[in-house]
């Protein structure tokens, strides 16, 4: 049976600023600082440990044009391993390390094969003798917005087709529209595995063939929440296993409190630091935005505490722990106490709202999706009147917030 073993990753961004931490205690910054470089030699560790055929870089190795020498020598240095090891390396650029940019050139070993400006076939033959042929091409320009795809053309004799992809699915709407493509599309190359790049969440796009953009290697903002890494991939005339390897050292996450049940400035503190264990991860660095909502605390000195020391009594522990959670940014919400009457007046909606309240009955209806889902049926216990009429409590109090914030 033919196989093929590699690893597809993308949106490197090594040497990325990271904007707007340098608040951050120097140790901790310049973690965050390593923490892209940290992330590629997992990758290159996983290579040599794996015993993989080749690797798939696909765009945005570097954060900008310029490609830093620090970035350039660091990515040498993994490329380096890789060649000892007689492991491949197939390079796009992307839109951020396009071919026009302007920087000091560093050689790379010959193991890194780059794409050109134009869409081309580079040829492996693996240890085992497989035949690879791998598609691809680098931005010429920082700004690529042609359907390139068009000019991915199958050419026979080779046991698997790879196709390497900087750019945007077509009807997605939160990114620059670079070298757009449908899902079709590249369905209809009738390759073997799609290796995209571009996007930072990580997307199975299709199981069938295997269209994957593994996001990026390392989160740099509070928009790249959540694990960051690659996929190793294991390819066979007959299936594809792809499995994801986490790389970011630093994660960044966010978590709310609903602090109704805190009467005392101590309960608050406890439910953070509760909070914030709950989200410590073993040897990785976590970067948390906190929501602290319902705050309704009577004494007004607890209250003054909560804007200053609050913050700092939460910082302190976490100073000299290698597995920290540093809250970023906190946000504290006082619970707002809800006058019905004094809203009817503000406005006719508010009235037409709470009379639809009062007297909805129709619970049971809202949820049959949930009991009729197969999951649903078998772990949910139907409600009685009174968790009923709680949940419509909390919903018009989520209602109200909501409103209130636009």
């Amino acid at each position: 049976m033919k196989k093929i073993s590699f690893i597809h990753a993308a949106d490197l961004h090594l040497d990325s600023p990271m904007v707007g931490l340098k608040h951050l205690p120097a140790h901790i910054f310049n973690r965050v600082k390593e923490s892209t470089f940290t992330a590629i030699k997992k990758l290159t560790a996983t290579a040599i440990d794996q015993k993989v055929d080749f690797v798939i870089l696909a765009g945005d190795l570097f954060d900008g044009e310029d490609r830093s020498l620090r970035a350039q020598s660091r990515f040498r240095t993994e490329m380096l391993k890789l060649n000892e090891q007689e492991i491949p390396v197939y390079v796009i650029h992307g839109n951020h390390d396009h071919l026009n940019g302007s920087w000091v050139h560093l050689d790379m070993p010959a193991n890194v094969h780059v794409f050109n400006s134009e869409v081309e076939t580079m040829v492996l033959h693996t240890r085992r003798g497989e035949i690879v042929h791998l598609y691809g091409f680098s931005y010429p320009t920082r700004h690529v917005f042609e359907r390139k795809i068009e000019d991915y053309k199958k050419i026979e004799g080779a046991d698997f087709h790879i196709g390497i992809l900087h750019g945007n699915e077509s009807t997605g709407t939160e990114h620059d529209n670079y070298a757009p493509f449908s899902v079709k599309d590249l369905q209809e190359k009738n390759f073997d595995y799609w290796a995209l790049g571009h996007i930072h969440k990580r997307a199975i796009l299709s199981e069938n063939p295997p269209i994957i953009y593994p996001g990026n290697i390392q989160g740099r903002n509070k928009k790249e929440s959540g694990s960051k890494g690659f996929y190793q991939v294991t390819l066979t005339d007959l299936d594809a296993k792809m499995d994801f390897i986490e790389s970011s050292d630093m994660i960044w996450e966010e978590a709310v409190i609903d602090a109704t049940t805190a009467g005392s400035f101590n309960d608050v503190l406890r439910l953070c630091q509760t909070t914030i264990n709950n989200v410590r991860r073993d040897q990785r660095g976590i970067l948390l935005t906190l929501f602290l909502k319902n705050i309704q605390l009577a004494d007004d000195r607890e209250k003054r505490s909560l804007n200053g020391e609050l913050l700092e009594l939460l910082l302190e522990d976490e100073k000299d722990e290698e597995s920290f959670v540093w809250i970023v940014d906190l946000h504290i919400t006082e619970s707002r106490q809800i006058d019905k009457e004094q809203l009817k007046t503000e406005a006719n909606f508010y009235a037409e709202l709470f009379e639809t309240i009062d007297h909805y009955d129709h619970v049971d209806h809202a949820l049959a999706p949930l009991y009729e889902h197969q999951l649903g049926r078998k772990y949910l216990s139907h409600l009685t009147k009174s968790e009923q009429k709680e949940l419509l409590k909390e919903a018009e109090k989520m209602l109200i917030e909501l409103l209130y914030q636009t």
